[in-house]
């Protein structure tokens, strides 16, 4: 498929690559050629293509976003994306590794109503770049798991299909209000990692007994 990147950040990049070197056509969405973030990733990364950020949305099969929370009300503004999946890999993070929306809706909420002609799933949100980089857990017999939630049932599993391919076992959570639950993982993953000091390259699995 032809993937865009609204941000090529840490984040945005080790999904890239990684998807990249799975048969992925990646397009880097920038409209700032010069951007630190995007000539590094073009430097490291010659197959990615660069093209500005409508362009790039219209290209595509499906559309990432990976800015700084902050970031997205400008990223949006403006893009139109006529009904494509976005992935919502954002996470508003207040002070203290705080939920930065205290906690009173998702993210993922806000980005859909920024981008309301896109179908938005949460997705590449619950662990740090090192695990979208290199998802293989060797000796194991599960799958991390990639915990999804969104309200379109075929927007959700076409991302199952990138989690596939990025080696993780999709488990859908629900509409994209469980994306709020989603974030707080990912705070628990970033208070463990960041501010605690646990080695990043851990993960969740998902494990359901048959009864």
């Amino acid at each position: 498929m032809k993937l865009a990147f609204i941000g090529i950040g840490k984040v945005g990049f080790a999904i890239a690559s990684h998807l990249q070197k799975k048969g992925h056509q990646i397009i880097v969405a920038g409209n700032n050629p010069d951007s630190e973030s995007v000539k590094k990733a073009l430097a490291e990364c010659s197959d990615f293509s660069l093209l500005p950020v409508q362009k790039a949305v219209d290209a595509a099969d499906m559309v990432f976003l990976a800015t700084p929370f902050n970031a997205n009300e400008a990223a949006l503004q403006g893009i139109a994306f006529q009904g494509k999946t976005l992935v919502d890999c954002t996470n508003p993070v207040g002070p203290g590794i705080s939920h930065g929306l205290r906690s009173e809706c998702s993210g993922s909420e806000l980005v859909q109503e920024l981008a309301p002609d896109a179908k938005v799933v949460k997705a590449f949100s619950i662990y740090g770049f090192e695990n979208f980089a290199d998802s293989a857990f060797p000796g194991y017999d599960v799958k991390p798991a990639m915990l999804i939630a969104g309200n379109d049932a075929a927007a959700k599993q076409q991302v199952a299909a990138i989690n596939t391919d990025m080696g993780f076992e999709t488990v859908d959570t629900g509409a994209l209000s469980q994306a709020l639950h989603l974030e707080h993982m990912t705070l628990l993953w970033v208070k463990m990692v960041r501010a605690g000091g646990h080695h990043p390259h851990f993960t969740w699995a998902y494990l359901e007994k048959a009864l």
